[in-house]
């Protein structure tokens, strides 16, 4: 069920699951975006005078540890409901241990156009192991549950999972519908040419997606960032000391042997390389796809980011996830950096671009890319990616089934 679907009665308690797993830095929030996000859904809630008990989590604690607590989130929370004059009454974090009578009592006395922040979920040992007492704990605060945490789909956890199969009135929030719409459209109807483009370290993040996608006739897979190093090993190349996960390539061998592996997915042709990066002032580019024993490959050389380039330019429909170098370290941002405005380009040109990953974010950042110049910037990672992969995912079925 989506959101506008629910018949919200003034002053029901809806229990709303968000991602502001952000960044902090010295106390404070450091990047916003993913509260800025959840916006949309909590203006139609506090439109439809609803109470609102937020629940997420932040980080990896081990146990209730101050330095994970949620209250510089509130505290960015609050300044941002001023600022864009949502109708919200108050909004405040509960700070002490829960589920109790306590903050039972509590709930009930919330008042329409309030706010009340739940501190960090994963203080708790149970939202991990998908615990069903802290599930009905939380259960019995809300008369609604709204699932706003894509990027926490993924996991079978109590409050994605255990905690909306007991609420009869469920559904998915603004962000979560369109993530499902855009990234579904990717799989099931997409635009040709359509286009993948993978950075990143792992090969093994990414092999189901690549999988799911061939099957589901992606016209071409783009392997850069560092996983290239994987498939170039597959082939026979030499990759110097260039990051190869072993196990896998004999998995990625097969790939490429079959479903027309080796014309739908293209591998580097070059690559700037270096003898470590703290020797960047050494960089040369390679004339083949081949690495020198004692160096590493560390962005694409010229020849592969035109290769790309050729077939980005082609595309009607890109999904980009992972950078191609090591976008800290100048001047391996560059492949980066050219493809993200290009991909911009695309955007312009009518084409659909999808983004997904912080890493790639954070890419198109340092490239000075706006983010509203693609199509669609996803909020989650892993839940990308298995989205992609064609998994069910736990959060999504339990709000669906």
């Amino acid at each position: 069920m989506r959101l506008q679907e629910l018949n919200i009665i003034a002053g029901q308690r809806v229990l709303l699951r968000v991602d502001y797993n952000v960044a902090l830095d010295a106390g404070r929030v450091a990047e916003p975006k993913r509260i800025d996000a959840t916006l949309p859904t909590l203006k139609w809630l506090l439109e439809k005078k609803a109470s609102v008990i937020i629940c997420s989590h932040l980080g990896r604690p081990n146990g209730w540890e101050p330095k994970y607590s949620l209250r510089p989130v509130v505290d960015e929370l609050n300044q941002i409901l001023r600022r864009e004059k949502l109708p919200v009454t108050a909004c405040s974090l509960w700070d002490k241990p829960y589920p109790s009578p306590e903050l039972a009592e509590r709930a009930k006395t919330l008042q329409p156009g309030e706010i009340l922040v739940l501190e960090n979920l994963r203080f708790h040992a149970g939202e991990e192991k998908n615990d069903a007492d802290l599930a009905r704990g939380l259960a019995q605060l809300g008369e609604v549950f709204v699932q706003e945490a894509f990027g926490a789909l993924h996991r079978a956890h109590a409050s994605t999972d255990a905690l909306p199969r007991l609420m009869a009135k469920r559904a998915f929030g603004f962000l979560v519908a369109k993530e499902l719409d855009t990234l579904g459209a990717l799989l099931t109807n997409p635009s040709k040419p359509f286009v993948v483009l993978l950075g990143g370290v792992k090969v093994s993040d990414k092999i189901g997606a690549i999988e799911n996608l061939l099957n589901r006739g992606v016209d071409k897979i783009l392997i850069g960032g560092a996983l290239a190093y994987t498939f170039l090993k597959s082939q026979g190349h030499e990759v110097g000391n260039s990051p190869v996960e072993e196990k896998w390539v004999p998995r990625v061998k097969e790939l490429l042997a079959r479903q027309n592996g080796s014309s739908r997915i293209v591998l580097r042709k070059d690559h700037w390389i270096a003898q470590g990066l703290d020797r960047p002032q050494g960089a040369k580019v390679t004339e083949n796809p081949g690495v020198p024993s004692g160096w590493e490959g560390l962005d694409v050389g010229p020849k592969t980011l035109d290769v790309f380039s050729r077939e980005i330019n082609n595309a009607k429909t890109i999904f980009w996830n992972g950078p191609v170098g090591v976008i800290e370290v100048p001047p391996f941002d560059r492949g980066s950096s050219a493809l993200a405005r290009l991909i911009a380009e695309r955007t312009k040109a009518g084409a659909l671009t999808v983004l997904g990953g912080g890493d790639t974010i954070h890419a198109v950042s340092k490239a000075g890319v706006p983010e509203g110049s693609f199509s669609h910037v996803s909020t989650g990672g892993g839940a990308t990616l298995e989205f992609l992969e064609g998994k069910t995912l736990p959060g999504v079925a339990a709000i669906a089934g």
